[in-house]
């Protein structure tokens, strides 16, 4: 019996070196003269703001600026953003930056035409309005944002991840160039990579995938795990940043259209609870509940070792899904991911939390997506396995 899919993407996509300049003449297409320019306070003292700014000026579009995002998106952020959004009587938001950009203009977009806070909103399909058009330029390689239906924003005041997912929530025109992410600090280079790796690897490994995710994913695979060493040994390497961003490209577009699990379930409390960077956790993660998840579905897994380069002719699927957990951990190994430990998560900490952040796992549904269903106890153990193993 045939199963009815839905397949979604940008209605514009461009990408290519030097493909951010066509910023300026892109919302001049969609007759629009007034934005909000969000960033951060890092960004928007760099040449390459500067750059879009002049095509902006060039086309005619008017633009205020709100470069308050100093951490991963919180809902005071939307709040402030919206603010000046409504103060300055704008018509779109154009997100220059990280996934923290991104998806704190897609919250702003859709709290500007919804009544009430994003925390209304918290799930999936729940906008009943279309949100005001976006426009996103990323700067880094990883987050894939730029081509998904979901933001994540944390609610400070009860330490909860909360993911909005709704088409409405899609940029309206995403622009992917390469030479954006030339500047890209090495740690966030190899943690945004991994980020991208592991949303490749989870889309096609998901319940929910589909035979057009399918093609996207292991592309993505290929491409990430093929090139992110040479992007973080010589961030200067515009060949190898290019096929990364690609890869991370196809990845965005691979888990918004058959979802993520377990890692990214598990990984929202950690971000929420001790503040570790999405891309970072994701990164701890990855070879554990790959190893964890490999009987749910060995098939599947052998293909992504394949994808990721390695020979495993003559090997039994199980053989294979084996060698996949082995070259993942190798890749995180040399891009040199911290622990947890190293990222201040104190061990005693994180066994006296595991019950609640298994239960904020489960609770998020992702874990659902997974081949190898996960419970509460066998949650508690992972972030233990987690931990020891970094």
């Amino acid at each position: 019996m045939l199963s009815t899919r839905t397949f979604l993407v940008p209605p514009i996509l461009i990408t290519g070196s030097g493909s951010s300049d066509t910023v300026g003449k892109e919302i001049a297409k969609l007759g629009l003269n007034k934005g909000l320019l969000v960033t951060d306070g890092v960004l928007c003292k760099t040449e390459m703001l500067e750059r879009i700014k002049s095509k902006l000026t060039e086309n005619k579009i008017e633009f205020a600026i709100y470069d308050s995002i100093n951490s991963e998106p919180t809902v005071d952020f939307v709040i402030n953003g919206l603010e000046v959004f409504r103060k300055e009587a704008c018509q779109f938001v154009l997100a220059v930056g990280g996934g923290s950009a991104i998806d704190t203009a897609k919250a702003i977009c859709a709290t500007a035409t919804n009544e009430g806070s994003i925390a209304d909103y918290k799930g999936l399909h729940r906008l009943p309005n279309r949100a005001a058009p976006l426009i996103a330029v990323p700067t880094t390689a990883g987050t894939g944002s730029e081509v998904t239906i979901f933001t994540i924003i944390t609610d400070t005041k009860t330490d909860v991840k909360m993911l909005i997912g709704s088409p409405y929530l899609m940029p309206q025109v995403a622009i992917v160039d390469p030479l954006l992410t030339l500047s890209c600090p090495r740690e966030l280079t190899a943690a945004v990579g991994i980020d991208a790796l592991t949303h490749a690897i989870e889309a096609y490994v998901s319940l929910k995938a589909q035979p057009m995710s399918d093609l996207f994913a292991l592309s993505a695979i290929e491409l990430i795990s093929g090139n992110l060493r040479q992007a973080w040994a010589n961030g200067g390497n515009i060949k190898a940043r290019e096929k990364t961003m690609m890869g991370a490209l196809q990845a965005g577009i691979a888990f918004s259209n058959s979802s993520v699990a377990l890692v990214h379930g598990m990984s929202r409390p950690i971000g929420a609870y001790f503040h570790v960077p999405h891309g970072m956790s994701n990164a701890a993660l990855l070879g554990p509940v790959t190893e964890f998840s490999l009987l749910g579905n060995p098939e599947r897994y052998a293909d992504i070792a394949l994808a990721m380069g390695e020979d495993v002719e003559g090997l039994t699927p199980m053989e294979a899904a084996m060698v996949a957990a082995e070259t993942i951990n190798e890749l995180v190994s040399d891009v040199q991911i911290p622990s947890l430990g190293e990222l201040g998560v104190e061990e005693s900490k994180l066994e006296e939390l595991a019950p609640k952040m298994a239960e904020a796992a489960i609770a998020s549904g992702s874990p659902g997506n997974n081949p190898r269903q996960a419970t509460k106890k066998e949650i508690i153990e992972l972030y233990k396995i987690v931990y020891k193993s970094g």
